[in-house]
């Protein structure tokens, strides 16, 4: 029998109907083991049925009234069991219990009343993740860092239109939004429950389940760890980002970290964890001789070339040339993305990224430049041997690069 094998746990034999009408609705899973009752113990029966029937995920039904009990199972499944994954299904309007379930080891928190959408939605996101586990082989993620010579350069209009493109092209891309006050889920139209805060907060008992849990799916599979909501300073040590990083590029083939509008100690540890740091600049004085002086105070004390210039809203300046360009900023020039306000502007407002407008030429530059990042061989020091092509560039494969990241690495 096809479809992912469900086991239903609830304290409620009306409640345990209805959730295998849910589960039937979804033509995704299959009920393989049914209770009423949580297991209370490591030695309960319960935990040894869901075992011997191969479990691939366990809905908890969360009753309102007494909700520690479900989370008391959730934590006791997590902790004693292996590959599986929890979904808990409870009411919406207590946040305290959400954040309890999630962690606890829940990887889902689904609305009690809700429909079968909801229930599609989490199983497609689990199939989506155990395949990328499956093909871990292929290598460990690679890291764009996107940061900005100034203020309005555009940094966060590169990080989420390039994510975008990888994931069209290539999937498995999650976009971290590092910036002090995070803009990236407005450009993707999405209102995210948690974030890189909560991911922060909770290191101590990060794993899979709970990562999985504090992101935002956005349209096409990208995958969103949302900024602040309110003003933050997000200021992390270098020990704490390495655990974090250690964690995320083993579940995703591309990250990309959104390091707009801050200028710290903490964007300089970013862009030492990223494989290629994309620099946005515009072609004007200020913005070229911010950008000279950022790229020193990035590649400080690095020892590694990987800074590379991206322009936006380029315009040809008669008498200004790239290498003019790269003189000016004392680094290497990647990519000139055109000027097109009357697209990119609308497709902001919007929550649209305009890579998805095909017909668009500033859509397929971001393509091109996507296409590029992910071809670009790896270097010895753990860059990538990224150059400036004014053409769609050489359309041979390159070896895809390995990242590694260890608390050394990141300065601890």
């Amino acid at each position: 029998m096809q479809g992912i094998a469900v086991t239903l746990l609830t304290e409620d034999k009306e409640r345990l109907s209805i959730l295998q009408n849910r589960l039937d609705g979804t033509h995704l899973g299959r009920n393989v083991f049914s209770h009423i009752g949580f297991p209370s113990g490591p030695t309960d029966a319960i935990l040894r049925q869901i075992q011997d029937v191969r479990t691939e995920v366990v809905l908890v039904d969360i009753d309102p009234q007494n909700a520690q009990r479900a989370i008391q199972a959730i934590e006791l499944i997590h902790a004693n069991t292996s590959e599986i994954a929890i979904f808990a299904v409870g009411g919406m309007h207590d946040p305290a219990s959400i954040v309890s379930a999630m962690r606890a080891g829940a990887r889902e928190y689904l609305e009690r009343t809700t429909t079968a959408d909801s229930l599609i939605e989490a199983l497609n996101r689990f199939s989506a993740l155990r395949g990328r586990a499956r093909s871990s082989a292929a290598g460990r993620a690679r890291v764009f860092a996107v940061t900005a010579a100034k203020g309005g350069a555009g940094a966060t209009t590169v990080a989420v239109n390039t994510s975008v493109a990888l994931q069209e092209m290539h999937g498995g891309v999650l976009l971290v939004d590092f910036a002090p006050l995070g803009h990236a889920s407005l450009h993707l139209n999405v209102r995210p429950s948690f974030g890189i805060t909560d991911a922060l907060q909770n290191l101590h008992r990060l794993d899979t389940s709970l990562l999985q849990g504090l992101m935002t799916t956005c349209k096409g599979g990208l995958q969103l760890l949302a900024g602040p909501q309110q003003p933050s300073p997000l200021a992390p040590t270098a020990a704490e980002l390495a655990g974090l990083f250690d964690l995320l590029v083993g579940h995703f083939r591309y990250v990309v970290v959104d390091c707009s509008g801050r200028m710290d100690q903490t964007a300089r540890m970013l862009c030492d964890l990223a494989n290629a740091v994309l620099l946005v600049a515009q072609a004007d004085v200020v913005s070229l001789w911010s950008a000279s002086r950022i790229r020193t105070f990035l590649e400080e004390g690095g020892g590694r070339d990987r800074v590379r210039l991206i322009v936006n809203r380029y315009k040809k300046i008669p008498g200004f040339s790239d290498e003019d360009i790269e003189k000016a900023t004392n680094c290497k020039l990647l990519w000139k993305l055109p000027n097109n306000y009357q697209a990119v502007s609308p497709a902001i407002d919007k929550g649209v990224p305009v890579t998805l407008q095909h017909n668009e030429d500033i859509s397929r530059s971001y393509r091109s430049l996507a296409e590029l990042l992910a071809e670009a061989s790896a270097t010895t020091e753990g860059s990538l041997d990224l150059s400036y092509a004014a053409g769609k560039g050489d359309s041979k494969k390159r070896a895809v690069g390995r990242l590694l990241i260890s608390p050394i690495r990141a300065g601890q």
